[in-house]
Formats: structure tokens, sequence, C-alpha cells
């Protein structure tokens, strides 16, 4: 007898589990397991106690106690208070920080066109910008960004690539589109009105000005291809 209800326990929790998984969160489940797991141990201390095993009984009940958190030890999944820790970073272009408890980041821009900005008042776009500028002159920063990008907007990497290859052709050069749409222009533009464009947008964008490195690039690698593309 007391093997099979001992068994029948088994068998209803393992049919509990199996078909609470696919709904539950880890914790959830963990939590679930360490209920189910302290009633079956008290299950199991009531029938060695009927049947007079009184030392087994009381290690079982002591089990069941500390699963379901009866005791000072218990394990009560999350509900510990929240240390509120936070941890700081510093680098050439940002400022960070990091919640321990709930994996969030936030920073401030402390280099570049954004200088002065709070990361969450930027647009992915941007921050994926301030990174195209770090990742080459200021990879510690770079990584950083990385992060954040990776929990506020997950399919960063692939809307990058996306861009770069819609900006380019099979050989990795710009398309003469594309740079007239850099440099403001309509086809069909002078060079005067080419290097006047070019002249203009670098003077806002130029890294020693506070502009972006990456930017500026795009903008220098415009302005070739439309001049070297003329008779």
């Amino acid at each position: 007898m007391q093997f099979f209800l001992l068994g029948l326990a088994a068998l209803v929790l393992a049919l509990f589990l199996i078909t609470g998984f696919t709904r539950a969160n880890p914790a959830a489940m963990a939590r679930q397991m360490r209920l189910a797991g302290g009633a079956l141990a008290l299950g199991a201390a009531a029938i060695f106690l009927v049947r007079g095993a009184a030392g087994p009984a009381s290690l079982l009940g002591m089990l069941g106690a500390w699963l379901l958190g009866w005791g000072g030890g218990a394990p009560s999944g999350p509900t510990h208070k929240s240390t509120g820790q936070l941890s700081s970073v510093t680098t050439e272009h940002l400022a960070m920080e990091l919640d321990h408890d709930s994996g969030a980041m936030s920073g401030r821009v402390l280099k570049g066109m954004f200088a002065g900005r709070d990361l969450d008042t930027l647009k992915p776009a941007e921050v994926a910008l301030l990174w195209h500028d770090c990742r080459f002159i200021d990879p510690q920063s770079a990584q950083l960004l990385e992060a954040y990008l990776d929990r506020i907007h997950p399919s960063w990497r692939e809307d990058v690539s996306r861009g770069e290859r819609e900006m380019r052709d099979h050989d990795g050069r710009m398309q003469p589109d594309e740079a007239y749409e850099i440099l403001g222009l309509k086809p069909g533009a002078t060079e005067e009105e080419i290097r006047r464009a070019h002249r203009d947008l670098m003077l806002k964008l130029h890294p020693d000005r506070g502009g972006s490195t990456y930017l500026a690039a795009q903008v220098n690698e415009a302005k070739d291809v439309l001049l070297n593309q003329r008779p």
C-alpha cells in the first residue's frame, strides 16, 4: 500500500509538470516543483509515521517543510528583495550603468554628434550610427552599445546589414543614386555642386567638430563616387 500511494503521487506530479511545462517560465516551474516536492515529502512522511517508522518520517517531514518554505532557510523562489546594486563603467564615448536585478542598461553619450544625450532618448538607428563610429576607434564603447542594442532592438544587426547591402552593388561599392542622396543632390549635378555639398556637409559632420566618423566617411565616399563617374 505504501509503495502504491507513493507511485500514484509521483505519477500525478509527473503529469502536472508535463502539462505545465509549455506554459511556465523556468522560475515559475522551479517554484512549482519545490511546492509539489514538498507536498509529496510530507505525504510520504505521514505514511511512514502511520507505519511506525518515526526516523524516516522525521527526515521526510523536515525535507517537505524546507521545500515548502516553512523554515527560515527554505528556497522561497524569486521573492527576495532587490539589492538595487548598479555597476558603472566609463569609456571614451559613454558613461554606462547596469542594474544587476533587471539587467537594464542606461547611459549617457560623452563624445561625438550625440554628446550630452541619454541613450534612451536615441532611436535604435541613432545608437547604431554611434556604434558605427565607435567600432574601430573605441572598441570598448562599441561592445557596450552592442549589448544595449541587443536589449532594445534585437534585430539591429540584420537591419544594419540590410541597409548596407541596399546602399552598395555586388562589389561592395556605393551606388551613384545613393551618393546623390547622401549629398542631398539630384542626378546630373555639376562638379561644383558636388564639391560644395561635400564641403558643407563635412563642416557639420567632421569628427573634429563633434560629428560622426561613419557619416563623414560616407560623405567622402559619395563625393568620390560621383566625381569618378564623370567623363
